[in-house]
């Protein structure tokens, strides 16, 4: 028997085995860099999202990484490469940190000749990794900075150059399609936005449905007007016409039936750590579950695991964006701001309970 069909010890990871060789089979990306499996008939190694044809389970092994599959006698997977997703992620996070420090918004090619990159391929790669193109992500942080600048107390004009800004048209086009509302009435709690709103009912529960005239900003059970007044203290609130009863009749369709397609405009902020969390919340498929680590995971930040499920608390559209889908590690429900009891019902309903 050779060196590598000696290898039965289970591997030394938080994940079990069995959660591996699933993650092998949906070739899931967000899993990439986290381990590698290896095949002992071939002696190959691979990253979990490899597009080859996968061996038989009783063939493969997980090691925690790509140094713990060479020195057992393994080599890489010419195919998928999987020595280079570490690379990848350093190289992402430096243009991160690269577009945050930078004064003026940086150049693709200059984020791309940064990490050391060709910029077509990085593009790529960069929304790959954090679900955003490197020009989303710097107007993300923009925006944050500006919004943050405008709750302390700056002035307008201030906060607009102070977040990175060059001009002021800019900013107000940004925060047009991040804030919903135009930065001085962000500052001053919403002061000139119309907010309609209506409570509806479903099996399980009210629900208090609201939008600007964007898309959806609050879904949310067990809440009426005084908790909307609460996040928008200065906004005009105004009773749903016959557009919003439109929205609210989706949201509670995609309540009754969640694999219902549904088109709804939204219009929510957040930074671009949670815009990275509510995609991944809404790219799971109705019937199926994730865990927070692998949300994180699947945004690039597999450290990020609490925040992950902060970023799910802050969710302010419920079923719309499915926190619901989340669980812990164990596969336990773990939190719902509306409930547990609510929570396995979504879930039950999707037939992922």
């Amino acid at each position: 028997m050779n060196r590598m069909t000696d290898l039965s010890a289970p591997t030394p990871m938080a994940m079990d085995d069995d959660a591996c060789w699933d993650a092998f089979q949906r070739r899931d990306r967000g899993m990439d860099g986290l381990f590698v499996g290896a095949v002992l008939t071939t002696g190959i190694y691979c990253k979990p999202s490899c597009a080859a044809r996968r061996p038989l389970r009783e063939n493969m092994i997980f090691l925690p990484g790509p140094e713990a599959a060479r020195e057992a006698g393994f080599r890489a997977c010419l195919r998928c490469r999987p020595d280079g997703v570490g690379r990848d992620r350093l190289a992402v996070e430096a243009a991160k940190a690269f577009i945050a420090a930078a004064e003026t918004p940086p150049s693709l090619e200059d984020i791309a000749a940064h990490a050391g990159y060709a910029p077509h391929h990085f593009h790529r790669l960069f929304k790959r990794e954090t679900g955003l193109t490197p020009a989303a992500y710097g107007r993300s942080l923009r925006t944050q900075r500006l919004k943050s600048a405008l709750e302390e107390g700056e002035s307008v004009t201030n906060a607009i150059y102070e977040a990175g800004y060059n001009a002021p048209s800019r900013a107000y086009a940004d925060a047009q399609r991040h804030l919903g509302m135009s930065p001085s009435a962000w500052k001053d709690g919403g002061r000139g936005v119309t907010i309609g709103y209506a409570v509806v009912g479903s099996s399980l529960g009210p629900v208090l449905v609201a939008a600007t005239a964007k898309g959806l900003c609050r879904i949310s059970f067990d809440e009426d007007e005084s908790a909307l007044r609460r996040r928008f203290p200065k906004a005009e609130l105004v009773p749903g016409d016959a557009a919003l009863a439109g929205l609210a009749a989706q949201v509670v369709r995609l309540i009754e039936d969640p694999a219902a397609p549904v088109d709804l405009p939204l219009d929510i902020c957040g930074t671009a750590f949670q815009q990275a969390v509510w995609a991944a919340l809404r790219a799971i498929p109705a019937g199926e579950t994730r865990s927070y680590g692998e949300i994180a995971a699947a945004i690039g930040r597999p450290g990020a695991v609490r925040a992950a499920g902060t970023a799910c608390g802050d969710n302010g559209l419920a079923v719309l964006i499915p926190c619901h889908r989340v669980l812990r590690s164990d596969g336990s429900l773990g939190g719902y701001a509306y409930g547990l009891e609510r929570k396995k019902a979504l879930l039950e309903r999707e037939g992922g309970g």
